[in-house]
C-alpha cells in the first residue's frame, strides 16, 4: 500500500509542473518556483490518500524542506505523511510537526470514505495546482517576486498571507490573483510594513541584475501568464522577445483586453519594453 502511495505521489509530482523550468533564471526565483511545485504535489498526494485526506494537514516548502503541521489520529498516519512528502521529487527533507491525538474522532468513517466522489478529489487537485499557479505569477512579476507571500487555495478561494511591504504591492498581488483562471474569491491578508519596502526593492533590483534572464524565458512566462488569465485568449496572441523587448501580435476582443495584455507583459521580470502595435482588435 505504502509503495503504491509513493509511486502515485511521484507520478503526480510530474503532472503538477506548471511551466518548463529549464530556462528559468538561476537563484532565488528557480528555487521558489520549485518549492511551489513541490508543495502542490504534496497537497495532491495527501488528497488522494484515503488515510490522510480526512485530516487538515498544512504543508509548506522552503528550499526543498517540507514542513507538515496539523493533527492526525495515530502514528501510522504520522509516518505515512512523512513518507508521501519525502517521495516527492526535489524534497530533500521532511520536518514532520504533525501532532498525534488518539481521541481525535475520524472525520470520515469507512462508509463515507467509499462514497467520496471523483469530483472532490478533482477539486483538491485543482486547488493544489491553483495555489502553485498563483505563486508562480507572483514570482514572475517584477513588482511582487521578492515579497514574502504565502498562498493557500481551497475550493477556488485563494488566501494570501505574509508581508507586502507597501499598499501598492498588496493591491497588485490581489489583482494578479483575481485575474487568475479558476479563482472564485480572494482573501488578501497581506500585512504592510513600510520599513521593509525599501529593502525589498533593493533585493529585487539586485536579483534582476544577477539573474541571467533570457529572451526565451521572458517569452515563456509572458505566454504562461496569458494562459493563466481569465480575461485573455492566449491562443490568439503571439509573443516574441528580443533583447528584453516584447512584441505582441494577433487579435484581442477589445481595447481593455489589449491594455491588459500589455500590462501583463510589461510586469514580467526582465522585460524592458512592450510593442503591441501588431496586436489588433477583432472587428
Amino acid at each position: 500500500m505504502l509503495l503504491r502511495q509513493s509511486t502515485l505521489a511521484m507520478a503526480i509530482a510530474g503532472l503538477i509542473t506548471l511551466a518548463p523550468l529549464a530556462q528559468a533564471a538561476e537563484g532565488d526565483l528557480a528555487r521558489q518556483l520549485s518549492d511551489a511545485r513541490q508543495q502542490g504535489a504534496i497537497d495532491t498526494a495527501f488528497a488522494l490518500s484515503r488515510h490522510l485526506d480526512p485530516f487538515d494537514i498544512r504543508v509548506s516548502v522552503d528550499d526543498g524542506v517540507a514542513t507538515l503541521n496539523g493533527t492526525v489520529e495515530n502514528s501510522a498516519e504520522h509516518d505515512l505523511a512523512s513518507e508521501l512528502a519525502s517521495s516527492i521529487e526535489g524534497v530533500r527533507e521532511v520536518n514532520n510537526q504533525l501532532k498525534i491525538d488518539p481521541d481525535l474522532a475520524p472525520p470520515v468513517i469507512e462508509e463515507q470514505a467509499r462514497i467520496v466522489t471523483d469530483k472532490t478529489l478533482a477539486q483538491r487537485f485543482d486547488d493544489a495546482t491553483l495555489a502553485a499557479t498563483v505563486k508562480s505569477k507572483l514570482l514572475w512579476n517584477s513588482n511582487t517576486e521578492g515579497l514574502d507571500i504565502q498562498v493557500r487555495a481551497e475550493n477556488g478561494v485563494v488566501t494570501l498571507s505574509g508581508n507586502a511591504g507597501a499598499p501598492a504591492a498588496k493591491e497588485l498581488a490581489g489583482d494578479l490573483v483575481t485575474n487568475t483562471e479558476g479563482v472564485r474569491e480572494v482573501h488578501n491578508h497581506l500585512s504592510i510594513n513600510t520599513a521593509d519596502s525599501t529593502t525589498a526593492e533593493a533585493q529585487n533590483a539586485a536579483a534582476d541584475a544577477a539573474a541571467s534572464i533570457s529572451d526565451a524565458w521572458i517569452t515563456n512566462k509572458v505566454t504562461a501568464s496569458f494562459l493563466y488569465s481569465r480575461n485573455l485568449d492566449a491562443l490568439n496572441i503571439k509573443v516574441e522577445t528580443r533583447e528584453g523587448f516584447v512584441r505582441l501580435s494577433g487579435t484581442v476582443l477589445s481595447n481593455a483586453e489589449k491594455r491588459l495584455a500589455v500590462e501583463t507583459a510589461r510586469n514580467i521580470r526582465g522585460v524592458r519594453g512592450v510593442d503591441a502595435d501588431a496586436l489588433r482588435i477583432a472587428s
